[in-house]
C-alpha cells in the first residue's frame, strides 16, 4: 500500500495549488488529481450535493489503489469531510481557511478572509473563527466569480483585477494586517491580492500546512513510497477535458500523459 499514490480532489482545478506544495515537499511521491470540473463551483451548491460528489471521486480514487486521499477544497472539506472519514478507512486530510496562522501574524488586530458564501457561513468555519480568533476582528468577504476566472485561467487581466479589487476594497478599509486566502483557487490570485492590498498586509493560504500533514500521517502509518526517483502525476476531469487540460498545462506545468475524463 505504500507504493500507492497520494490522491487529490476539488470543485475544478484550484487544488493544484495545493497540490504544488505536496509534490514540493514529497517528490518521489506519485499523485492522482481529480478535478470536479463539471459541478464546479462547489460554492454554489448544497452540502448534501457536495457530499454525494465527495463519495464519487474517493470511489473513482480507490480504484487507482490511493493510500492517502487530500480534500484540497475547503468548502468540499467544510461540507463532507467528516462523512468521508466516517465512512471510509483511509486517511483524509482536509482543508481549512488559515485562521490560526492569520491569529499568530496579525498585530492590529485585524484579519480579512477571502473564501466561497458556503465556506463563510459553515458551522467548521464558525468554529475555527471562535476556537482560534477569539478577542480579534474577522472581516468575511465573499468573492462570487474569482472560482469561475481561476477556472477559466484567466489569473491576470483586468476583469480579473477589477473583481479582485472589489473584494479588496472593504478589507482595506476596515485596516487588516492579515488576509487569509479561505479557497485553494486564490492562491492563483496571489499576485493581485498582494498588488491592490499593498505593503505591510500579510497574505497567507494553507498549501504548506496541508502537504506537511499528508507527510506526517503518510509517516505514522508508514505509508511514504520507497521510491528514490520523481514521482509521477495523473490528472482527471468529470468535465471536458479539451477545455480542463489548457489550464491545468498553465498551472501546473507538465501533463505527462494529459487530462483524463471520469465519467461520473
Amino acid at each position: 500500500m505504500a507504493s500507492g499514490p497520494i490522491g487529490l480532489f476539488d470543485s475544478g482545478i484550484g487544488g493544484l495549488s495545493i497540490m504544488k506544495e505536496i509534490r514540493r515537499l514529497l517528490p518521489e511521491e506519485d499523485l492522482i488529481y481529480v478535478a470536479d470540473s463539471k459541478y464546479c463551483p462547489y460554492g454554489e451548491r448544497t452540502s448534501e450535493e457536495i457530499i454525494k460528489r465527495s463519495f464519487i471521486i474517493t470511489k473513482f480514487l480507490l480504484t487507482k489503489g490511493v493510500k492517502l486521499i487530500v480534500v484540497a477544497c475547503n468548502t468540499a472539506s467544510i461540507a463532507a469531510l467528516q462523512s468521508l472519514r466516517d465512512n471510509f478507512k483511509l486517511p483524509f486530510v482536509g482543508v481549512e481557511p488559515a485562521v490560526k496562522q492569520a491569529a499568530l501574524h496579525t498585530k492590529d488586530k485585524k484579519v480579512g478572509v477571502l473564501a466561497t458564501e458556503l465556506t463563510l457561513s459553515g458551522e467548521r468555519f464558525s468554529s475555527l473563527v471562535e476556537k482560534f480568533a477569539g478577542g480579534l476582528n474577522v472581516i468575511n468577504q465573499p468573492c462570487p466569480g474569482l472560482v469561475e476566472k481561476v477556472e477559466a485561467g484567466e489569473i491576470d487581466g483586468s476583469e480579473t483585477e477589477a473583481l479582485v479589487k472589489e473584494y479588496i476594497e472593504p478589507l482595506k478599509a476596515y485596516g487588516v494586517d492579515v488576509v487569509v486566502l479561505g479557497c485553494t483557487h486564490y492562491p492563483f490570485l496571489r499576485p493581485i491580492v498582494e498588488k491592490f492590498l499593498g505593503a505591510g498586509v500579510k497574505v497567507i493560504d494553507t498549501g504548506e500546512p496541508v502537504a506537511r500533514q499528508t507527510r506526517r500521517l503518510l509517516a505514522e502509518r508508514s505509508l511514504l513510497t520507497s521510491n528514490l526517483e520523481g514521482g509521477k502525476e495523473w490528472f482527471f476531469t468529470s468535465g471536458d477535458p479539451k477545455l480542463v487540460a489548457p489550464v491545468i498545462n498553465k498551472l501546473w506545468g507538465n501533463l505527462g500523459e494529459g487530462v483524463a475524463r471520469i465519467l461520473t
